[in-house]
């Protein structure tokens, strides 16, 4: 029998200190042998991955449920499945939330649910953000409805915290049920290749109800969601390579609303004039280029980190460095769908121009667009509610904003796209650019139908009215004589531009909204 506590002497109550943490820490390898034997890491490895050696502090290392029955008065087991803590990142606080699937599968009781949120509660107090790395069977049934009640006081505090501090997602194992909808509500959500999945009803109820059968993977993994459903940001081959990107992604971002995000020492002359970009716009309008490699050329060398990157991939929104100073990219890419607005497009940017506004992060928007995605999937789809998004979200946010107009520029996509009516403080164009209510070829065929249709040689006609239209409307200059556009600038010298248009709006008034909050068409 143990000696009672209060008979101990100091060393022994010390020694009994350490032997307990010592066992809540390691169980006797138990979380390695459940972990290793799936392919995964355990919640306390993923954690030193994450962060800064050294810098680890846990909480509640000796939490444990209070259930009763089911058996569960046997099985109190320390930290109850979740591990908690801060610490730094390249020296920048954050704090952590690792689920330990090897306790109870990682499942969340009542007392797993309180660290969480106690860890929450204190991120948002501190003003740091906030990670969570998920790996859990979801509620756990033997508590019922405080399991329930978790997962909501979890909600609540993310939607609390959203805007105010970041929140990201690392999904390294099975995120099902209500469980996902913690994740949904965060910033961003990186996810582990064949290893991590979200779903809300898994592949045994989805046979029951639709009769459709499907896999883990093919219902809910780390593809499905980067590239279809939009419901991921990062994908992963391996948990390294996942903690690799948040670590990558912290470095963009402030530690709060409060703060503005984090400058580097550039090593990339600002002055760069790259003569690519005098070339990279291809002499037929209707021929595609990689926008891409105009960001690699405009950004400083290497700083460019892609969100999104695999879904609605005719649209481009990252993160870069200008002169070593953070600024989120929207950029149209030409090479997909000719760099159309769609539903899935304007939702992905909508909600990017957001979390920027929302952390003091400036826009810069690169325009080559020749319209919205016409259709009846499109239509009936609500392209014009996903639209409005787009065009809210700009409308919105209030950190400066800097467009650059390539080349096209058409219809109601150039108003949405971050023009000087709707807020943007600076509207630039290359020489390139073609600013048009529609492309030449319709504009024409709709003014000048039946001139056409009564010429002699109407293709012959048709293509001078073309050729018309084109010199007089498709180019930035109609434009710049009204101060729509502020400059038109050679490509080349885009860099300098952009880091001087900078420079001079980091003092912008931000004017605060007096609504309590605005109505999104969501």
């Amino acid at each position: 029998m143990d000696t009672p506590h209060h008979e101990l002497t100091t060393e022994q109550k010390i020694n009994r200190f350490r032997k307990r943490t010592h066992d809540a820490i390691h169980r006797g390898g138990a979380a390695e042998r459940v972990q290793h034997a799936k392919g995964k890491l355990t919640a306390r490895e993923r954690i030193a991955l994450l962060v800064d050696q050294g810098s680890w502090n846990e909480m509640d290392l000796l939490a444990s449920h209070r259930a009763n029955g089911f058996g569960m008065e046997e099985r109190r087991v320390a930290t109850d499945g979740v591990v908690t803590g801060w610490g730094t990142v390249e020296g920048r606080k954050v704090f952590v939330f690792s689920h330990d699937a090897s306790i109870f599968g990682g499942s969340l009781g009542e007392v797993f649910a309180e660290k969480v949120v106690k860890l929450m509660d204190m991120a948002l107090r501190v003003g740091a953000p906030c990670i969570g790395i998920n790996d859990s069977g979801g509620a756990r049934i033997q508590e019922g409805v405080a399991s329930l009640g978790g997962y909501a006081d979890i909600f609540y505090r993310n939607v609390m915290a959203s805007g105010v501090i970041p929140q990201i997602s690392l999904i390294a194992g099975p995120c099902t049920g209500g469980a996902v909808y913690s994740p949904a509500l965060t910033d961003f959500i990186a996810m582990v290749q064949y290893t991590g999945y979200m779903f809300i009803t898994g592949p045994d109820v989805v046979k029951v109800t639709t009769g459709e059968v499907v896999t883990f993977d093919e219902l809910g993994g780390a593809d499905i969601h980067n590239q279809r459903s939009g419901v991921a940001h990062f994908v992963a081959h391996t948990e390294q390579e996942a903690v690799d990107e948040v670590r990558r992604l912290l470095s963009y971002l402030p530690q709060n609303h409060l703060e503005l995000p984090p400058t580097i020492p550039s090593l990339d002359d600002p002055n760069r004039e790259d003569e690519r970009l005098q070339e990279i716009i291809p002499d037929n309008a209707n021929q595609p280029y990689d926008m891409r490699e105009v960001l690699e050329l405009l950004l400083d060398r290497e700083s460019f980190l892609e969100v999104m990157r695999f879904g609605a991939q005719n649209i481009v929104v990252g993160f870069g460095r200008l002169d070593g100073k953070v600024v989120g990219v929207v950029a149209n890419q030409p090479r997909v769908l000719a760099g159309a607005l769609d539903i899935d497009a304007s939702t992905k940017a909508a909600r990017f121009i957001r979390f920027c506004d929302s952390f003091n992060i400036p826009l810069l928007t690169l325009v080559d667009v020749p319209g919205f995605l016409p259709g009846v999937a499109q239509e009936y789809g609500g392209i014009i509610r996903h639209g409005a998004k787009l065009l809210y979200a700009y409308c919105e946010a209030t950190v400066p904003k800097v467009t650059v107009i390539t080349r096209k520029a058409y219809g109601g996509a150039y108003d949405v796209m971050c023009s000087k009516h709707i807020g943007g403080d600076l509207n630039y164009a290359w020489p390139t650019a073609e600013i048009a209510v529609m492309g030449p070829q319709g504009a024409a065929n709709i003014i000048f139908k039946r001139e056409i249709q009564r010429s002699p040689s109407p293709e012959v006609r048709a293509q001078e009215l073309i050729d018309e239209y084109r010199e007089k409307f498709a180019n930035p200059y109609v434009a710049a004589e009204r101060g729509y556009i502020d400059a038109v600038i050679e490509p080349k010298q885009s860099r300098n531009v952009l880091i001087r248009a900078f420079e001079m709006l980091q003092t912008k008034e931000r004017p605060q909204s007096r609504a309590r909050h605005a109505n999104i068409p969501l």
